[in-house]
């Protein structure tokens, strides 16, 4: 007894084989069968006319701040979305200060448009470290799976201060420190480190995002601390 089968739609399967008509059959968290007659299940869900398809990794997103509040992580779960990474073109919410959190809100509003008030007033700030912020996805019920990578523009802000975004050239110390909170990061279980450096990206009050003129030298200890 299967506990649904997913009967009469047509099957996409991502292999790059041509679609076709049939049934799929889960057991607990696993697909078992994929074919005809597959026997009976707890659930039928009827899929005819339907395409069916693997879910959706969108490796470029931005609901850094919505995925703390939003369970349903629309409307990217409303289009087959089942993964959705974030924390692209150095713009993210941590690691944070407490007098950064609207530098960093300013930042994500100028480079993606997202309005500043529905961040200011969705996000609960539960964190100030990275980890921290990934025990705060965690600890969100969601219809669909996020990913995050460490965003240079809150690191910079984390270290350097008002410097972060200036043609201020951090010294090797602060450099070792930014390197730090990446490893962190990714030790606690970030995708990776992101960061912009097109002229096009602008905070809110048209200040190019830190990292644009970021040295040679420090971005390749981003790259180390991975």
């Amino acid at each position: 007894m299967h506990d649904l089968i997913i009967k009469g739609g047509t099957i996409v399967d991502g292999t790059g084989a041509a679609p076709f008509k049939g049934d799929i059959a889960v057991k607990g968290e696993r697909i078992v069968a994929v074919g005809q007659n597959l026997g009976p299940a707890r659930k039928e869900i009827d899929a005819e006319g339907m395409v069916v398809t693997p879910g959706w990794v969108d490796i470029h997103t931005h609901y850094d701040g919505q995925a703390t509040w939003d369970p349903v992580m629309a409307p990217s779960s409303w289009h087959g979305v089942t993964t959705a990474i974030m924390g692209n073109c150095g713009v993210g919410f941590a690691p944070v200060r407490p007098d950064a959190r609207q530098f960093l809100i300013e930042l994500m509003e100028g480079v993606e448009d997202i309005p500043g008030a529905a961040l200011s007033e969705g996000i609960d700030w539960k964190w100030e470290h990275f980890p921290e912020y990934l025990d705060a996805l965690e600890a969100k019920p969601r219809a669909i799976d996020v990913g995050v990578h460490v965003p240079h523009g809150a690191v910079r802000a984390y270290v350097l201060g008002d410097r972060c975004n200036t043609d201020y050239a951090p010294n090797a110390a602060e450099i070792g420190e930014m390197a730090a909170l990446v490893r962190e990061g990714v030790e606690a279980g970030a995708l990776g480190f992101s960061t912009s450096r097109t002229l096009l990206h602008k905070d809110k009050h048209g200040v190019h995002v830190p990292g644009t003129f970021a040295g040679s030298d420090e971005m390749l200890a981003m790259g180390l601390a991975m």
